[in-house]
């Protein structure tokens, strides 16, 4: 086979990313000065047996970890500050991160609630003439100026996605460091296999198994081992070129599903206090699913018992649907052969399956127009007027009890909040 050979990329370095570190965290300090220096741990619900979603830097320092139980927290940090999430903080925050970086560039992609990529590519000689370092400085000070002087971010500067990442991880918190290719092997050797993003346990066996143990060797690795040898497929091609600071992640993910999980406020078999709780859960997948403008066919429901047990039911469809009516009753269709003796403790619902909307086009049957013009109306006003001021009666009760988790690794859903707040 043809092997082929780069060198590192020497191109001008275009790519700056952006992280608010243990942003909710620090959010919260900023908005609360008798929090600042002091140890925190924000969680959805607080529970005996919740999980810290994230970390003050004051906390991780003393051993909190992200996703370690309160109560195992509290017995490393006898005076952890556990607090519950407060969504419009956040979405402010988020809001004015995202204005800032769009000041810079019209590519800008948000990874997630708390980072985002500013691509420079095709704005150097009109609007930034500066170099990168210079406006980063300018970005950590213009947040300040917003949003105040804990806010705190970490920028990397790269030839790549990736590097940029790397190069934002590299000095926590408030860093602003730089890989290109004269310091990328410094940096490298610097670095365990475990600190590059997309090399956890699982990756880091296949590599030490082909005799690489450090960043170094991974990129002194040739594409046909990388490609044959480690990761048996096209990735370690992406991973020959990634290491080497040529662009291969610029892409748009696929929504693959959309749901919602909730663990309950109170552990109990009673539909009364379930269903009220499930219908809510099916309305607010519904509008993460027409938000994105799609329709499924197939639906899986889940729960889980105080017993420990895990139940799931799924179901695929000849119809694709979109309405909350329409899921509802094909989940509650599949919730109700649960074991319903037993007391559940966590249940959840997604959507699958999915495909673009259609309904732009009028249908030839009247009973679906009719329903896809009321689901429309229905948002409308809902948008204007705030969430759920049109829903289901049964589903208010589950309305106040069903916290609005953060979501993680995406910001599909978190616009949507936003466009609803």
């Amino acid at each position: 086979m043809k092997r082929f050979t780069l060198p590192i990329n020497t191109e001008e370095v275009l790519i700056m990313h952006i992280d608010l570190n243990s942003a909710f965290a620090t959010t919260e300090q900023q908005a609360h000065p008798s929090l600042r220096g002091r140890p925190i741990g924000i969680t959805n619900r607080i529970t005996p047996h919740c999980c810290v979603i994230t970390a003050s830097y004051e906390a991780k320092a003393l051993g909190v970890k992200v996703g370690m139980r309160y109560d195992e927290a509290r017995l490393l940090v006898p005076d952890l500050i556990m607090l519950e999430t407060d969504p419009p903080k956040y979405h402010y925050v988020y809001q004015k991160l995202a204005t800032i970086m769009k000041r810079y560039s019209p590519d800008v992609v948000m990874k997630s609630i708390d980072e985002g990529v500013i691509d420079f590519h095709g704005t150097r000689e009109v609007i930034n003439t500066r170099p990168l370092e210079d406006i980063g400085r300018e970005i950590k000070r213009e947040l300040q100026r917003e949003l105040g002087g804990w806010m705190k971010v970490n920028i990397g500067i790269g030839p790549n996605r990736f590097l940029a990442k790397t190069a934002a991880g590299l000095h926590k918190p408030d860093g602003m460091d730089r890989i290109d290719y004269r310091n990328l092997r410094a940096v490298y050797k610097e670095l365990e296999l475990t600190d590059l993003t997309g090399i956890a346990s699982h990756y880091k066996a296949r590599l030490n198994a082909a005799g690489i143990m450090t960043p170094l060797e991974f990129l002194d690795a040739s594409d046909d081992t990388l490609k044959r040898l480690v990761f048996q497929s096209v990735v370690g091609e992406d991973w020959y070129k990634r290491l080497r600071g040529y662009e291969v992640d610029d892409y748009k993910t696929k929504l693959g599903n959309v749901g919602r999980q909730f663990v309950l406020d109170v552990r109990t078999a009673d539909e009364a206090v379930l269903l009220p709780r499930f219908q809510y859960l099916c309305e607010t997948t519904g509008k993460k699913l027409r938000y994105n403008a799609c329709d499924a066919r197939g639906i899986l429901v889940w729960a889980q018992f105080q017993t420990g047990d895990g139940w799931y039911q799924r179901k695929m469809f000849k119809v694709p649907f979109f309405t909350d009516r329409d899921i509802y009753q094909r989940a509650l269709y599949l919730f109700n052969q649960r074991p319903r003796h037993l007391v559940v403790s966590a249940m959840g619902i997604t959507c699958y399956q999915l495909t673009a909307s259609a309904r732009a086009q009028v249908s030839l049957f009247d009973e679906v127009n009719k329903a896809e013009w009321l689901t429309t109306a229905v948002d409308e006003i809902n948008d204007q007027y705030g969430s759920f001021v049109i829903a289901a009666a049964q589903s208010l009760e589950g309305q106040k009890k069903v916290k609005q988790k953060i979501p993680f690794g995406g910001t599909r859903y978190f616009e949507l909040l936003l466009k609803r707040a």
